[in-house]
C-alpha cells in the first residue's frame, strides 16, 4: 500500500503552525528538533526548530512538515493547495478552524455539485480546499 502525505515547510514557525493544526484536525501530533542529531552539521541557531514534524489524527489523516534550516532557501507556498473532505460537522469544524485567522477566498457554502465546499488561505499561508460530502 502507498500513502501520499503533505509535507509543508515552514521558515521558522513550524512549531507553532503544527500545534495549530493538531488543534484544528486532532490527533497525535510528534514533533522531533535538529537538536535531536547533534552528529549532523547544522546552524546552532536551527538547534530547536523542528526537522521534521508529523500529525497522525485518529481518522487516518497525516500532515508532515519542518523548519526550513538557516541557509536554506525558503519560498512561500504557491500554486498548491492542500485538500480535505469528509462529513459535514467534521469538515465545518475543520473551517471553522483553519479560516481563523486566515482569509477565505471561497466561502464554504453549496457548490452545483452538492454538499459544502470552500477555499482558504491560512494563518501560515496554506492554501486548502475544504469539501463536504453531499448529505445522503
Amino acid at each position: 500500500m502507498a500513502v501520499l502525505n503533505p509535507y509543508l515547510s515552514f521558515r521558522d514557525n513550524a512549531r507553532e503552525a503544527m500545534t495549530f493544526y493538531q488543534s484544528v484536525l486532532g490527533g497525535k501530533l510528534d514533533l522531533v528538533e535538529f537538536s535531536a542529531f547533534p552528529d549532523m552539521p547544522q546552524d546552532p541557531a536551527d538547534a530547536e526548530k523542528i526537522m521534521h514534524s508529523w500529525l497522525a489524527t485518529e481518522d487516518g489523516m497525516v500532515l508532515a512538515g519542518s523548519d526550513t534550516p538557516t541557509g536554506m532557501e525558503y519560498r512561500e507556498p504557491q500554486n498548491i493547495s492542500i485538500s480535505i473532505s469528509g462529513e459535514e460537522a467534521r469538515m465545518q469544524a475543520v473551517w471553522d478552524g483553519l479560516s481563523e485567522g486566515g482569509t477565505v477566498t471561497m466561502p464554504f457554502e453549496t457548490p452545483p455539485w452538492g454538499g459544502r465546499f470552500g477555499t482558504l488561505v491560512d494563518r501560515y499561508g496554506m492554501s486548502w480546499m475544504v469539501s463536504a460530502d453531499a448529505a445522503g
